[in-house]
């Protein structure tokens, strides 16, 4: 990602096992017992990441202050800060939970499967969405790609996958995860993710699913067409 690899989900869906929802209860002044929805924490969030995107797309995010986010949103600054220590969350939304289920993804692995199959998969499910969540991600991964003061932003963001995928190569191959190739195939498949990513917003007639299939057919087969002479 000059943007992202394991990127937020348009939706906020992390593509985990929903949790059992607990039902909330409120009793009103008669004495009625009311159930309130479960998740209303998680549904206020989304709205304030939609309203983000939406205000960031069309006015810009360095010209956009949380208040106004928080009005779009129909909340309160207070609430606001709850969900998201500042404006730049709002647009990453659920990625921790996403670099969660990379590392589940990775965990899981077979030891037969090779090191870079494994890892190039895990990247392909965890960046698979429906077709409805497509157009929200276009928004999230323009602005992430586009926008300066997100792409700073970004690094902390990178460490973390980084993080996890030198850990799993590091334990695939007895090194240590600072090792230099621990650290090598973190970043280039990091690259590779995030190039299919400008590939596909750039070019309206790509899929996100082959613009990764092919990123990492060319990272795993070693540039095939640059092995020749060329001119």
């Amino acid at each position: 990602m000059a943007g992202t690899l394991v990127t937020p989900s348009a939706t906020g869906n992390t593509g985990l096992s929903p949790r059992r929802a607990v039902p909330r209860v409120s009793v009103t002044q008669d004495g009625a017992v009311t159930e309130a929805p479960a998740d209303v924490r998680g549904d206020t969030r989304a709205r304030v990441q939609q309203a983000a995107l939406e205000l960031f797309t069309r006015t810009g995010f360095e010209q956009v202050t949380a208040d106004e986010i928080a009005d779009a949103a129909g909340i309160s600054r207070r609430t606001f800060f709850r969900c998201f220590a500042t404006k730049a969350d709002a647009v990453w939304g659920e990625f921790e939970a996403h670099v969660a289920r990379l590392e589940a993804l990775l965990a899981a692995t077979r030891d037969d499967q090779p090191v870079l199959a494994s890892i190039c998969a895990a990247y392909v499910e965890v960046n698979d969405y429906a077709a409805e969540d497509l157009p929200t991600l276009r928004q999230r991964m323009a602005l992430i790609l586009g926008e300066p003061a997100l792409q700073a932003h970004s690094q902390v963001r990178y460490a973390d996958v980084d993080r996890v995928v030198a850990e799993h190569v590091a334990r695939r191959t007895g090194q240590s995860p600072g090792a230099l190739l621990p650290r090598l195939v973190a970043t280039t498949t990091r690259a590779a993710a995030t190039t299919a990513f400008e590939v596909w917003l750039a070019d309206g007639t790509t899929t996100l699913a082959a613009a990764l299939h092919a990123a990492f057919d060319q990272l795993a087969l070693g540039f095939p067409g640059l092995r020749t002479p060329t001119g």
